[in-house]
């Protein structure tokens, strides 16, 4: 892992969701960077230095958080634009989700997604998933840098 702190991209469309992650995620590492958009087609604008995100000094995340019910482009098509971009495809993609469909955790697989979690009820559920998450994709795993 790289010495600055990590940074997490966070694709979520409903505020409370927004802001309890922003909570849990501060209580479990505050040392990760954590930066939301709204929508899907906004998550490519910033991933791919499009329009208003041409000149961001945004770091490229470590790991992106996702929704897969998004406006504009769903989680799934983000998975899939973001697979489809060499400078992108080593991008960890974390699926947040109240879906327990089989097919949505099949699908989402299938296009490229690293993991999918259900989104915790609860905020003390909430933190230890992100303390988990944190752990696990800023403490274990080896990330491209």
């Amino acid at each position: 892992m790289a010495s600055q702190s990590p940074t997490l991209l966070l694709i979520e469309d409903i505020p409370a969701d927004q802001e309890m992650t922003r909570r849990a995620l501060a209580s479990a590492n505050d040392s990760v960077t954590l930066v939301v958009v709204h929508d899907g087609e906004e998550a490519m604008d910033l991933l791919l230095r499009r329009d208003v995100y041409a000149a961001n000094e945004t770091p490229t995340p470590d790991l992106v958080l996702l929704d897969l019910n998004l406006p504009k482009l769903s989680g799934k098509d983000v998975i899939r634009g973001v697979r489809a971009e060499d400078s992108l495809k080593h991008l960890p993609l974390v699926v947040m989700t109240t879906s327990h469909a089989p097919e949505d955790v099949l699908e989402s697989y299938r296009l490229g997604c690293n993991s999918y979690l259900l989104k915790p009820n609860r905020f003390d559920e909430f933190v230890i998933t992100m303390q988990q998450l944190t752990s696990y994709w800023f403490g274990s795993v080896r990330l491209p840098t």
